[in-house]
This record gives structure tokens, sequence and C-alpha cells, in this order.
């Protein structure tokens, strides 16, 4: 750790660069778990259990769990269904 600099630096230490297998899973780790909490703090805001959000959208409590949990991967589409219509919120992705 005596070259790290900033946090890609530690990312490129203990995973590889982007693009390696090992790289490519903590990335996909690391989005599934930010999409979860995300979900997870909307569905509180909006003062709705796991299973409220299941029955509105066809899914199962289990589902939304672990999705909150970065358990799960998700399509967009099933995100944007548990946001649009399971919490009645407006869906926002963009490329940075």
């Amino acid at each position: 750790m005596k070259n790290i600099t900033d946090f890609e630096d530690l990312l490129k230490e203990k995973y590889g660069e982007k693009g390696s297998p090992k790289r490519d899973r903590f990335d996909a780790d690391s989005l599934a778990f930010r999409i979860g909490v995300m979900l997870k703090e909307a569905r509180k805001e909006a003062n709705i259990t796991q299973e409220q959000l299941a029955e509105k959208t066809g899914t199962k409590k289990s589902y939304i769990s672990r999705i909150e949990k970065g358990q799960s991967d998700i399509q967009i589409s099933t995100y944007y269904k548990l946001i649009e219509l399971g919490l009645g919120k407006h869906l926002n992705i963009s490329i940075g």
C-alpha cells in the first residue's frame, strides 16, 4: 500500500485493472449493493414494507430482500417497475 494515492489505486491493487475478471466481479457486486441501498432508502421514504412493494409489483418479498442486500442481479426493466410502479417515483439513469 506504499503507492496508494486514491481509491482507484486501492481498487487496482486489491482487485486488478478494470477489465480483469476479479475487478469485473467486484464492480458488478458493488453496483448490485448500491442499487439495493437506493431501493431500500426509496422504499423506506415511501413508508412501505418489502411485502407491500412486492405485492404492488407482482414480485416476492424474498426477491425484494435479496435486491436490497445486493444479492441479486437485477434487470433495468425490473428496477424500473419497482421504482416507478411500486414506489411512484421517477427512475433516472445516466452514463458519465
